[in-house]
């Protein structure tokens, strides 16, 4: 692979990964809920999904939704379906005691979670949405150069790589900008109407992987 053919890819994931959709809206409402660090866990955990769908990429096996309707219909309403438990859950929560060292507190259960647990559910949601591996199976592809020394398997590794690192540090970032406003939670009103658009949010991203 050139140099032109990498940036153009890292331009391109870069665009992708900012552009609302379910994984950086998810991270946006854990984040400002719950403060950063929860937000930086889960976002470990929806990159790490990713190698789910770069594999299946790799191996052919996102073929399987394309050859068979009925499966992808299956995980997707699976994912809808876990999405809207998610905004079951966060119906229930109530304002976290927030202090100068922010917690990875859930309001309502009385106890910390931990972070595996965190990384577990950004795994759930990014692995039970079947259109990204239907996107790695179209996109990555667009940049695989017969004619280079690697071979197309390995360029299709190296640009998953290479994905995953710039949506990890993205991901973070937003993390990091969205918890700072955690402190707001204080605010009665805040609390209440961050709490709405992220059920709303949820609902929303459930509508999209049904669809």
């Amino acid at each position: 692979m050139d140099i032109s053919t990498i940036l153009s890819f890292l331009g391109a994931s870069i665009l992708l990964t900012v552009t609302p959709g379910p994984d950086i809206l998810f991270v946006i409402t854990e984040s400002l809920t719950k403060g950063q660090r929860t937000g930086i866990a889960i976002s470990v955990g929806l990159v790490s999904g990713l190698i789910v769908h770069i594999t299946m990429a790799y191996t052919g096996l996102s073929l399987a939704f394309q050859t068979f309707p009925e499966l992808l219909n299956t995980v997707k309403f699976a994912g809808a379906a876990y999405l809207l438990y998610l905004a079951y859950k966060a119906y229930g929560e109530e304002k976290p005691e927030t202090t100068q060292g922010q917690t990875l507190a859930v309001a309502g259960t009385g106890y910390q979670v931990s972070a595996i647990k965190l990384v577990r559910k950004g795994i759930l949601m990014n692995v039970l949405n079947p259109k990204v591996s239907l996107f790695f199976l179209l996109f990555l592809p667009q940049f695989v150069q017969e004619s280079a020394t690697m071979s197309s398997d390995a360029q299709i590794l190296s640009l998953g790589g290479l994905f995953i690192l710039q949506a990890l540090l993205i991901f973070s970032s937003v993390s990091v900008l969205s918890g700072r406003l955690t402190g707001l939670l204080n605010s009665d009103r805040f609390w209440s109407g961050t709490k709405i658009v992220k059920i709303i949010a949820l609902c929303g991203i459930a509508a999209m992987l049904a669809l």
